[in-house]
């Protein structure tokens, strides 16, 4: 049976290192990070882009689920609200898989300091912190686990997040 890892979390929280670091731990495994979906210049949110950006990360990640050869599916995004996770899951052909949904969170001190860290080594835009601090507390709402991911490398927060298939 294969997995499916959706992993959500605030901007900076470390998803995508995480995400990379689970890769490497497990066989057979794909990593499709939903920021990939949406690159654009400039980045525009509308009705429209919404609706493409959902659209092709469930072609994306239903491509990878019906490939026989990834046993592992891992998603990454910032999953921020309910309804994001229940669109997305709805457009998911998930029968056949195992979904382990986690968002990753950390303490603001916590969050605060990688994402002064990326600004300081030009990975981030500033701007990011105060929406990421703001965007925190929305994780306690969702149906997910947590994992709290402050005091973790992103090694550390992969062990965490492997599960036997």
């Amino acid at each position: 049976m294969k997995a499916l890892y959706m992993i959500g979390g605030p901007m900076g929280v470390g998803k995508t290192a995480a995400c990379r670091a689970l890769q490497k731990r497990l066989d057979r495994s794909v990593f499709l990070d939903g920021d990939w979906c949406w690159d654009a210049r400039p980045f525009q949110v509308t009705e429209e882009t919404k609706t493409m950006v959902m659209e092709n990360i469930a072609f994306l990640l239903n491509q990878f689920l019906r490939c026989a050869a990834y046993d592992h599916v891992i998603f990454c995004w910032v999953l921020h609200r309910q309804d994001i996770w229940e669109n997305l899951l709805s457009r998911l052909d998930t029968e056949s898989c195992r979904v382990r949904a986690v968002s990753l969170v950390a303490s603001p001190e916590a969050l605060t300091a990688r994402i002064e860290e990326d600004v300081r080594t030009g990975r981030r835009d500033g701007s990011v912190l105060e929406r990421s601090l703001a965007y925190l507390p929305l994780y306690d709402g969702l149906d997910t686990e947590r994992l709290d991911v402050s005091r973790l490398t992103p090694e550390e927060a992969a062990a965490r997040l492997e599960v036997d298939l």
